[in-house]
């Protein structure tokens, strides 16, 4: 039986993805269509599924690092600023996105907001684990 930590991440978060689309809870607000994942980018995402893609990633994440708030995703995502003749520095995420996608994981039941050790965050619930773990052994079977 394998886990999240034996599969390949990628492989992990595209069938993780698929999964979720198919949660209603866990629909795209109508304005995903439009909007860039943070200051740093140019363009909004190309696939159409980055809603999903990034909740999976986002969940997988919480599973690992978990209990984690939305600055550490916002740092997580991130990723270079580019300012014309300046150099490039660093930039974090948009914290709406994050934000929206912790809140939908909450109310589709796979993660719950807690406080443990004085560390504020989001941790998997066990709907939430039972998903990303059934979803890594048939990973890890098809690989066979």
């Amino acid at each position: 039986m394998s886990n999240v930590y034996d599969v390949n991440a990628d492989a992990l978060i595209e069938a993780t993805a698929d999964k979720l689309a198919k949660v209603p809870e866990m629909s795209a607000p109508e304005w995903a269509d439009f909007v860039k994942t943070g200051v740093y980018k140019e363009r909004p995402p190309a696939r159409s599924d980055w809603w999903f893609i990034r909740a999976a990633a986002i969940l997988r994440k919480i599973y690992i690092m978990g209990p984690i708030g939305t600055s550490k995703l916002r740092t997580k995502y991130g990723g270079k600023h580019r300012r014309g003749y300046k150099p490039p520095k660093f930039a974090r995420a948009s914290g709406n996105i994050i934000r929206k996608i912790l809140q939908k994981l909450e109310k589709s039941g796979l993660a719950i907001q807690v406080s443990k050790n004085g560390h504020k965050g989001r941790i998997v619930t066990a709907k939430g684990k039972s998903l990303l773990d059934k979803t890594a052994s048939e990973l890890a079977q098809k690989k066979e």
